[in-house]
């Protein structure tokens, strides 16, 4: 049995760091100062995905469908593999399209003198003859945590509630407070989108470090099972940061698409939950399967069909 923490944290305060994801990493040592060194050792965390408190209906391909209320304040229903990533796609197809999807991929800014960074909610306008002229709308982050060992997960939420993330935490930026968490078993879950299908896509849910430079990271070369588009792969260097020591990392970059040329895709797509390669502990190597052209943002499916695998 494999089982995942599910977790969805609200910002209490301005963040400042990664606009798109809070890194693994940040989040696994946010917990690892709260747990004991077993804990600490086994534990596993996902990057973050930021999300809006909005208005939505379950995607394409979820086990529900139709209208779910303020879907993002709260984690939904996970009864199929396509549950698992209804707030970890980039394109947020949950979100109704009657909300401003445009603006909900980007958060407002703040100046706290020479700081800058993002702010904890958002404002937008209402027509005049609305009694409230403006509606906030919060921030809030998705993330998962696993263990290579029973006892770990779930992690209790006074231990997870009110952990610091992002850049300046010591001037109170970053805090987030536990909305809900949810356990859930892989092996329990419907994968009959994955075992139906002709054919796979693979898309990049996070990097994929193929270089690093930190201690005891072994290098990988890119999968044998993905089908590498004859343009290639775009990578990017980042870092990993550990106590006061920093470490350069080559990485696929995430959100690229290529064809899945492996011979078996439950077991696959199980491992893209739990992630692989260096640094998976921190929320590297994370993956999706999913039909290929199925329910694809029209721009990406258009790019692929040129050979640009993105």
């Amino acid at each position: 049995m494999t089982r995942i923490q599910q977790v969805l944290f609200e910002l209490e305060s301005s963040y400042s760091g990664n606009p798109y994801f809070v890194s693994g990493n940040a989040a696994f040592n946010a917990v690892a100062s709260r747990v004991d060194d077993a804990t600490r050792g086994a534990l596993h965390v996902s990057h973050g995905v930021f999300l809006p408190g909005e208005y939505g209906e379950h995607p394409a391909g979820a086990s529900q469908d139709g209208y779910a209320g303020k879907l993002g304040l709260s984690l939904p229903d996970v009864e199929s593999y396509e549950d698992l990533f209804v707030f970890r796609d980039a394109a947020q197809r949950w979100l109704l399209d009657s909300r401003p999807r445009d603006a909900h991929n980007v958060h407002p800014l703040q100046t706290h003198g020479v700081r800058v960074a993002f702010d904890d909610s958002c404002w937008f306008g209402r027509p005049a003859e609305m009694r409230d002229h403006r509606r906030s709308v919060s921030w809030f982050l998705h993330c998962y945590l696993h263990a290579g060992r029973d006892g770990v997960v779930p992690v209790a939420e006074d231990v997870l509630d009110g952990i610091r993330v992002g850049g300046a935490r010591n001037y109170g930026f970053g805090e987030v407070s536990v909305v809900e968490t949810q356990l859930v078993d892989l092996d329990a879950l419907d994968y009959a989108g994955v075992r139906g299908a002709d054919e796979l896509q693979l898309e990049l849910v996070t990097p994929f470090v193929l270089v690093s430079e930190a201690p005891n990271a072994d290098s990988q070369s890119v999968p044998w099972w993905w089908g590498v588009p004859s343009g290639g792969l775009r990578r990017r260097e980042t870092r990993l940061v550990s106590g006061d020591e920093s470490y350069a990392v080559e990485t696929v970059d995430h959100g690229q698409v290529v064809e899945y040329v492996g011979d078996d895709a439950v077991r696959t797509a199980k491992n893209g939950v739990t992630r692989v390669g260096t640094h998976s502990k921190f929320g590297f190597g994370e993956f999706r399967l999913r039909p290929s052209g199925a329910d694809r943002v029209p721009e990406r499916a258009a790019a692929a069909s040129d050979g640009g695998g993105v």
